[in-house]
């Protein structure tokens, strides 16, 4: 897959659940992970994220919305359940994307809001964990921007074998004249 994507949260309420999600995130394969306005307890958010996630994958603390930086180009996608949110099965995931969710108790700031380029919903009746919406929003990230063999059609089918990948033309930009060979050319064999 092309791209990255960094995961985190604004504020915390559980920290178990956030090690459930940086656990989540390290597994998904995250750039980074980080949180924005928390206060993270390593030790206690260790005693779900058994991988110790930030000792492997670049950990961030954001003291504030305004302190957050991101990768140049990077899109910042904010997960919350807005009425006028995307809903999460017709949302088209950026190459580069950082996800970032509120606290369970609360819903992301107005000014964190007011940063994110996107605004997606998981379609559920009430919120779930943290943890558990990351999961959610990585795995269609990875469903969505990955190659996979196509579903049967029927609980008994077989799954269609993945198409082989097709390369295309060799792209040459302008002003590259200069390293390009000309091909060789063969010496007739009565010259020699």
């Amino acid at each position: 897959m092309r791209g990255y994507f960094g995961i985190g949260v604004e504020g915390i309420s559980k920290a178990m659940n956030v090690g459930s999600l940086f656990r989540t995130a390290h597994a998904f394969g995250a750039s980074f992970i980080f949180t924005v306005a928390a206060s993270y307890s390593r030790a206690e958010g260790g005693r779900s994220d058994t991988s110790d996630a930030p000792g492997h994958v670049p950990f961030y603390s954001f003291p504030d919305v305004d302190s957050l930086i991101l990768p140049d180009g990077c899109r910042l996608v904010g997960v919350e359940l807005l009425d006028e949110a995307i809903e999460l099965p017709s949302f088209h995931h950026p190459s580069q994307a950082v996800y970032v969710m509120g606290p369970e108790r609360q819903s992301l700031s107005a000014e964190l809001t007011e940063r994110c380029q996107f605004v997606v919903k998981i379609p559920t009746r009430f919120c779930v964990n943290v943890g558990i919406a990351g999961a959610i929003i990585m795995y269609d990230r990875l469903i969505s921007l990955d190659r996979f063999r196509r579903r049967p059609e029927s609980s008994r089918g077989r799954a269609e074998p993945l198409p082989k990948h097709v390369f295309g033309d060799p792209i040459i930009r302008g002003g590259m004249e200069k390293f390009r060979q000309p091909p060789p050319t063969a010496e007739p064999a009565d010259r020699k």
